[in-house]
């Protein structure tokens, strides 16, 4: 009898393995996680805007202000962009689709903001989610402002340049977009609502007129 049970057990495994062959139970699929080698920007590379403020930017600022040291030249800190979700008060779902969009645009995984304290006015609750920002630095900041002044701004409707009177007097400059739908990663089709953007450009420079300097020769559209 032991004998008999055992010439039983492997001829279940081997009607087990061949439901698997025959297709009734599908194999699962192996799936590799993106890894640090897949992310990492190629050896070698510059962005377009990078070689602009190397090759002509920063001769040209040099000889406007007459600059000694090359260190002391503004440049490109960061750019922080900020979308506030005022529908999330209803539905926190929005939240999630705004980054997801902003993620996008940026080509950086957002932080979800949340709100400090709750106001009973607004319908707020302390520790909500109502927005998503994101810092870009270097490679992503110049692709970012690559992508910014040839084709989002040129595709605000009715657009009439950008006001030269948002400097903060530490050369940092804040402009606002009413449509996140001009950047070309966001599809119209697939775009839940039509969300405004905070884009804040931080430099280096000490002065407002240095920070405009430095904005022009990078083609941003000041009105006149």
């Amino acid at each position: 009898m032991a004998e008999a049970q055992t010439e039983k057990a492997p001829a279940k495994a081997k009607a087990k393995a061949g439901e698997g062959s025959r297709g009734k139970r599908e194999p699962k699929l192996e799936t590799r996680a993106a890894t640090a080698a897949d992310l990492a920007i190629p050896e070698g590379y510059s962005p377009r805007m990078r070689k602009h403020y190397e090759e002509v930017v920063r001769p040209k600022l040099i000889a406007e202000f007459g600059y000694k040291n090359p260190l002391e030249v503004p440049r490109l800190e960061k750019i922080v962009l900020n979308m506030g979700v005022g529908e999330a008060v209803n539905d926190t779902k929005k939240v999630a689709s705004a980054a997801a969009d902003l993620a996008l645009i940026a080509g950086q995984r957002p932080v979800v903001t949340r709100a400090r304290k709750a106001i009973s006015t607004f319908k707020v609750r302390e520790n909500m989610p109502i927005g998503a920002k994101v810092t870009l630095r270097k490679t992503r900041m110049y692709e970012f402002l690559d992508r910014l002044v040839t084709i989002a701004l040129p595709r605000i409707r009715d657009f009439r340049g950008l006001n030269p009177k948002s400097f903060d007097g530490r050369g940092n400059y804040a402009l606002g977009v009413k449509e996140h739908l001009v950047f070309p990663e966001i599809d119209y089709d697939k775009a839940e609502s039509v969300l405004g953007m905070d884009i804040i450009v931080c430099t280096t420079a000490r002065t407002d007129a240095e920070a405009r300097a430095l904005l022009s020769a990078f083609n941003f559209p000041f009105r006149q």
